[in-house]
C-alpha cells in the first residue's frame, strides 16, 4: 500500500460508423478510476469540441442520465482523462482549472489532448512557450499541449509537430488528442515510460487506445490489442488509421512501478504476454522463496497481505512457503483518499480510516505481512502500530518493490530525497522506525526476472538512481549531492 500517487489514466476512442462514443469514454475512465481520484474530464467530437470536466471520481450513471450526457456530449471521436497532482498547484481553484483534457484554441485552431506523465524540462519548456502563449495554468499538461500546438502552427504537419515535441520534451508522456478536423492521435515519449495499447471491436468499426487493456476490455475492444510503441504516433482520420515510428531508441523504459502498484491486476503491459496479478503472484513466491532461505519461515504463523495492491502477492507467498493466508486486514473501499495526496497535517487523519483490522484474527499471531512497496513509511507504520494494539504478536515485512532510494520525475510523486524513507537507510533501521521485527524487500534480479522486460525495457531509477533521461540524471545527482550536505528540499525537485 504505497504511498505514492500515479499521475493519470487517458482514454479515446473513434467510431467509423459515426454513433456516439460517449459510454465507450465514460467506461473506459470508470476502469482506470484508479489512476486517478482528483479529477475527471472527457471531450467529444462532432465538427465542434463538447467537454465535461469535474472534480472527483468519474461518477457513476444510470442509463437514463446516459442518455442525457450522450446528447450533451455528441460525437464520435472522444478522449477522457482521470488525474491525480504530480506537478502544479493543489489549492481547489488550480485542481479545476488543469483538469484535462486540455485544449488549445486561438482564432479557429484548435487541439486537445489527454495526458499521462511528467515533464522534466518543464521550466524551461515554460520560459519557451511563454513567449508566444501566455501560460494560464500550473500543470505540464498545458505546457505539452501548446508545445504541440505551436510545432502544428509552423510545420502545419501533424507528424513533424510531434516528432519535434518528442525531440525536445523530457519525460515521461502517453498521449491522446483531437485535431480540430476531427483527427484522433496518440503518441508515446521514446522511452515508452507510461503504458498505453490499442484495440479494436471485432468488425474493426471502433478503435480505441487507453493507459491500461482493462479500458479496451470493458467496452469489448480487446480484439487484435497491441501497444503503442514508444516514440510512436497513430493518427486516425475517417478512412483511415497511420501508425508512424517517429523517433526510435534502442532501450525502453516502462516504470516498474506500474506492475507492484499503478496496474489494475487484470491488465496486460508491454506484451509481457502476462496478467500484472500473475507477477505479483510470482513476486510473492520470490520473497517466500528468500524467507525459507534464511531460516525466518520458523518465526512465522500466518501470511497477511496488505489490501488490494498485495493479495496477490500474499498468496503466491502463501502458496510458496505453505504457510495459511488470512485476508485480516480490509480497506475501506469509499475511503477514496489516498495518504499521498493529501498535505502532511491530514495524512495521518486519512491513514486511521482507510484499513480495518480484524483483530482477533491478527491476535497473539507471528505475521509475514505483504506489502507492495515502502515509500514515506507513513503508511505502513499506522498499519503495523494498528495490528499491534490488536494483539498481533510479531510483524515480519516482506515488501515485493526493491528499496526506493532516489526520487521520481516521470509522474510518480516521490518528490524529494529527504521524504524518502529509504534514502539513506538499511532495512533493519527502517523495520525498527516503523515498528516491525523485520523488513524483507525482493532483491532486484528476482523483480527484474519475474516481470520478463528485461532491465533495459524498463525504468528502474527509484531503485538504482539511474535515470534513463539526461536532464533527470543531472538534477537527481545535484538535489543528492544537497541533500547530502543538509540542505532542505522545500518542493518538488524538478519544478
Amino acid at each position: 500500500m504505497a504511498d505514492l500517487k500515479e499521475a493519470c489514466g487517458v482514454f479515446g476512442v473513434y467510431d467509423f460508423k459515426g454513433e456516439s462514443i460517449f459510454p465507450y469514454v465514460y467506461w473506459g475512465l470508470v476502469s482506470q478510476n484508479h489512476r486517478g481520484h482528483q479529477s475527471h474530464g472527457l471531450i467529444t467530437y462532432n465538427g465542434d469540441f463538447h467537454a465535461h470536466k469535474a472534480l472527483g471520481l468519474v461518477p457513476r450513471m444510470r442509463s437514463r442520465k446516459m442518455r442525457k450526457w450522450m446528447t450533451n456530449l455528441p460525437g464520435s471521436i472522444g478522449i477522457g482523462n482521470v488525474r491525480y497532482t504530480t506537478s502544479g498547484n493543489m489549492d481547489r481553484a488550480s485542481l479545476y482549472k488543469d483538469i484535462q483534457p486540455t485544449v488549445v484554441e486561438i482564432g479557429t485552431n484548435r487541439i486537445a489532448i489527454s495526458y499521462n506523465g511528467n515533464i522534466v524540462n518543464a521550466v524551461q519548456l515554460h520560459e519557451e512557450i511563454n513567449k508566444s502563449i501566455k501560460i494560464e495554468g500550473t500543470s505540464d499538461t498545458e505546457l505539452l499541449c501548446k508545445k504541440l500546438y505551436l510545432e502544428l502552427e509552423k510545420s502545419k504537419d501533424l507528424s513533424k509537430a510531434v516528432k519535434k515535441c518528442i525531440e525536445d520534451v523530457e519525460g515521461a508522456y502517453s498521449t491522446i488528442g483531437i485535431t480540430g478536423d476531427g483527427e484522433l492521435f496518440a503518441f508515446r515519449d521514446s522511452l515508452g515510460i507510461k503504458p498505453l495499447c490499442i484495440g479494436f471491436s471485432e468488425d474493426k468499426e471502433i478503435v480505441a487506445i487507453s493507459s491500461e487493456s482493462v479500458g479496451l476490455d470493458i467496452n469489448g475492444l480487446d480484439c487484435f490489442k497491441d501497444e503503442v510503441k514508444p516514440g510512436e504516433l497513430i493518427r486516425i482520420t475517417s478512412n483511415s488509421i497511420r501508425r508512424e515510428q517517429l523517433v526510435e531508441q534502442e532501450r525502453k523504459a516502462l516504470c516498474s512501478f506500474e506492475f507492484a502498484y499503478f496496474s489494475r491486476p487484470d491488465s496486460m503491459l508491454n506484451g509481457t504476454k502476462k496478467y500484472v496479478y500473475e507477477i505479483r503472484k510470482d513476486f510473492g513466491r520470490n520473497l517466500g522463496k528468500t524467507c525459507e532461505q534464511s531460516g525466518g519461515i520458523g518465526n512465522l504463523e500466518v501470511v497477511i497481505p496488505v489490501p488490494e495492491t498485495a493479495n496477490d502477492a500474499g498468496y503466491g507467498f502463501h502458496e510458496e512457503t505453505g504457510l495459511p493466508l488470512d485476508l485480516a486486514l480490509r480497506r475501506h473501499r469509499y475511503v477514496t483518499d489516498r495518504a499521498f495526496i493529501t498535505m502532511p497535517r491530514e495524512r495521518s487523519n486519512i491513514l486511521g480510516k482507510k484499513i480495518n483490522i480484524l483483530g482477533d484474527r491478527v491476535s497473539g499471531k507471528r505475521i509475514a505481512l505483504i506489502d507492495d512497496s515502502i515509500v514515506r513509511g507513513d503508511t505502513t507504520k499506522n498499519v503495523i502500530q494498528k495490528m499491534k494494539a490488536s494483539g498481533a504478536k510479531e510483524i515480519h515485512i516482506y515488501i515485493t518493490f526493491p528499496k526506493i532510494i532516489s526520487p521520481c520525475f516521470y509522474g510518480v510523486d516521490m518528490a524529494t530525497f529527504g521524504e524518502l524513507i529509504g534514502t539513506k537507510r538499511e532495512p533493519s533501521e527502517i523495520a525498527e522506525m516503523i515498528g516491525a521485527e523485520s523488513l524483507t524487500y525482493q532483491n532486484l534480479e528476482d523483480f527484474i526476472r519475474t516481470i520478463g522486460l528485461g532491465e533495459k525495457a524498463l525504468c528502474l531509477a527509484c531503485i538504482t538512481g539511474k535515470y534513463p533521461t539526461p536532464i533527470a540524471q543531472k538534477i537527481a545527482d545535484e538535489k543528492r549531492t544537497e541533500f547530502e550536505k543538509g540542505t532542505v528540499e522545500k518542493k518538488r525537485i524538478y519544478e
